[in-house]
């Protein structure tokens, strides 16, 4: 059973409402649940969809398997190999690809597009993230590494753990930080009231973004942005925080029309470098991605002024 603390700002509302903003899924597939006795809210079983939320509460939910618990073998366009041995695969994630199969996105993921390429990966970790020690968003693309081996997912689960493991991402942002170079410490946890969204929460995880000013533009700035700890949307977040969210993130309040003029359908953020001790070697490797075409062309229009 899956645990979600409800805050009492839902009381009045719907449970089946509240389920699918929690978890992601349709309020249909949350009635059926219901139905078949596998939600229990603050230890009784739920009624029926059109039941109220009274006061904080505390929601379990006996959520359904992916529909696919191991990756499927799909090709994927301009899915690029950076590097590769027996231990570790480091890919060029394109946008538009999650980095596993998951319960609410249909889309292609990185381990079924290795496996279309005939890479075998490591049988550690769940059966749907085997090899899987990082993520990227949907929306973001760029450097992510993937173990091929037992020990190297061991030796990168704790690397990424010790957060010893250099992330480097630009991001283009609208405005200009001010300061040019800053450190945002804000904890980040699930912002219930929105699907799939996060946000700056006291009950959240323990969350720290430094960002440097590499070029002031007008009406937006590219950063370079160096993660401590590697939290969900974290980046996005902790922008958006300070009012500076990426160009073309509408979820955390970019400007649409801008994102309209530079043919931007996502967030302008990549994972331009990522380095690591190899978990064989020993040795310090660092890998390295350039811009998509699309982040570029905004980048480029934004540089002659276009999106002003």
């Amino acid at each position: 059973m899956n645990l979600y603390p409800v805050p009492e700002d839902f009381s009045g509302e719907r449970i089946d409402s509240v389920m699918s903003r929690f978890t992601g899924i349709s309020r249909a597939q949350c009635v059926k649940l219901i139905s078949a006795g596998r939600v229990v809210l603050n230890g009784r079983p739920a009624v029926k969809g059109s039941q109220k939320i009274s006061g904080a509460s505390v929601m379990e939910i006996d959520l359904p398997a992916p529909k696919s618990a191991e990756p499927i073998a799909t090709p994927v366009d301009d899915f690029t190999i950076l590097y590769q041995d027996e231990d570790i695969v480091v890919v060029d994630k394109p946008a538009g690809v999650a980095a596993h199969p998951s319960l609410n996105f249909e889309g292609p993921d990185v381990l079924g597009a290795l496996l279309a390429m005939g890479i075998r990966l490591t049988s550690s970790g769940p059966a749907e993230r085997r090899g899987i020690v990082h993520r990227l968003d949907v929306g973001t693309s760029g450097c992510m590494a993937v173990a091929k081996s037992e020990s190297a997912y061991s030796a990168l689960k704790r690397a990424f753990r010790e957060r010893t493991v250099n992330k480097i991402y630009h991001a283009l942002v609208q405005g200009l930080p001010d300061p040019m170079s800053g450190t945002i410490e804000a904890p980040i946890g699930r912002d219930y009231r929105h699907q799939w969204k996060m946000g700056i929460r006291p009950e959240g995880k323990h969350a720290v973004t430094h960002y440097d000013v590499r070029e002031a533009l007008i009406g937006a700035s590219l950063l370079e942005v160096h993660l401590e700890t590697g939290r969900t949307h974290q980046i996005r977040v902790h922008m958006a925080a300070v009012r500076h969210p990426c160009v073309g993130d509408e979820m955390y309040g970019a400007d649409p029309v801008l994102a309209e003029k530079l043919g931007l359908k996502r967030q302008w953020l990549h994972a331009v470098k990522l380095g690591f001790t190899h978990p064989r070697t020993g040795k310090y490797v660092e890998f390295s991605s350039s811009y998509p075409k699309d982040l570029q062309t905004a980048l480029d229009k934004m540089r002659s002024g276009a999106g002003f």
